[in-house]
């Protein structure tokens, strides 16, 4: 019988990660199941960094539905099956601790662990679940390409701040009859960049499911021009490329094997410079970054991320483990984790978020890019 369970956040953080702990923590409550929050995702469960949580008088999960970021904190690039290490002496080793914190679960007793995170997060969480762990995974990521399921928690936010975004720089760039880049995050998938642009009314978006053509941009920016529309708004994705080009390197990171260590970004200022030499407009650049994660939650996403709580907390008390909650036509239900994960069978071998990875892209039959054609946006190719 279901007695205590605990909250993992993990991964970049996005508005509804406090609903879903809301959701969570009231729905065991209502069952007299006990909850705890993992501080820092992975890191506090290998650090044993837990904390009660209650909806009781100066409870630490009061009042925090429209609260963005998590309480409960989050960690990125913590892959527990291979996990950083710095020895006494400075030297840097990977050890896998993933033992350790299984160790630590049942030393608290835990029944069962949430999961809150994309694609990376649930490897991780699968690969605990075939090490005899009870885990319930929930959706989350504003790029929205965690697979089989229809939309993760924090993606609607992300698009409504990109599309404020875009209705902003529209005036700007009609007034000074410029060419205004907007560079949005979408690492391998470009659903923020379409979605927004559809939105936001932009005339281009360029996505990394497409590569694209700088000079088929160009003639949709030349095309307006003839139509006495001397400016022209653009949507790209951080990890869009060029035909027969690559994607955009900021940087490069040393967390060890099993995590994506490329820092992507700059590929909006790539092409605004190019279409300034081009079409001999000005082109200007906004990179919209960490604004897409932060601030309170829409009400889509309260909504769906409360839905997903709910749901997840219901499975853990049917005893339902090593799943996934989802969107699937449009009602909540659950897969494997097994089929989240896909081909990345090997355990710690791969945590996610690499084009390995059973990510969700977007495809040419989906409705949003036939949408975004019969409206006339470009998707340079």
């Amino acid at each position: 019988m279901l007695k205590k369970v605990a909250i993992l956040a993990n991964g970049g953080d996005v508005s509804g990660f406090n609903a879903v702990i809301r959701a969570i923590v009231k729905t065991a409550e209502n069952h007299g199941v006990e909850c705890y929050g993992i501080i820092d995702g992975y890191n506090g469960l290998l650090k044993k960094q837990f904390e009660k949580l209650s909806t009781a008088q100066d409870g630490e999960a009061i009042g925090i539905l429209p609260k963005g970021g998590s309480i409960i904190g989050s960690s990125t690039n913590s892959n527990l099956f291979n996990y950083k290490i710095v020895n006494d002496n400075g030297e840097i080793e990977y050890k896998d601790m993933s033992d350790v914190a299984i160790q630590n679960i049942k030393d608290f007793g835990f029944d069962c662990i949430f999961t809150l995170g994309g694609d990376g997060t649930q490897k991780s969480a699968r690969d605990f679940s075939t090490k005899g762990v009870n885990i319930i995974g929930v959706p989350k990521t504003i790029d929205n390409d965690v697979a089989c399921t229809e939309i993760t928690f924090g993606y609607n936010t992300a698009v409504s701040v990109a599309m404020e975004a875009l209705d902003r720089l529209h005036t700007t760039g009609e007034t000074h009859h410029r060419i205004m880049v907007l560079e949005v995050m979408g690492r391998y998938a470009g659903w923020i960049a379409l979605e927004s642009a559809i939105a936001g009314g932009a005339d281009i978006a360029l996505i990394p499911e497409i590569p694209y053509d700088i000079e088929k941009v160009a003639t949709k920016i030349e095309n307006r021009k003839k139509r006495g529309k001397n400016f022209s708004v653009v949507v790209v994705a951080e990890g869009a490329a060029p035909k027969g080009g690559s994607i955009t390197v900021l940087g490069t990171r040393d967390n060890g094997k099993g995590v994506d260590n490329t820092k992507l970004g700059g590929v909006g200022q790539v092409v605004a410079k190019q279409l300034e030499e081009l079409t001999g407009l000005e082109a200007r650049n906004t990179t919209l970054g960490y604004m897409q994660r932060g601030g309170t939650p829409t009400a889509f996403d309260r909504v769906l991320s409360t839905k997903y709580g709910v749901k997840a907390m219901e499975l853990a008390l049917e005893e339902k483990f090593g799943v996934l909650t989802v969107i699937k036509n449009g009602k909540l239900d659950s897969v494997s984790l097994d089929d989240v994960v896909g081909k990345n069978k090997q355990i710690g071998a791969v945590s996610g978020n690499t084009e390995e990875s059973n990510l969700r892209k977007i495809t040419m039959d989906d409705d949003l890019v036939k949408t975004a054609r019969n409206i006339g946006i470009a998707l340079g190719d």
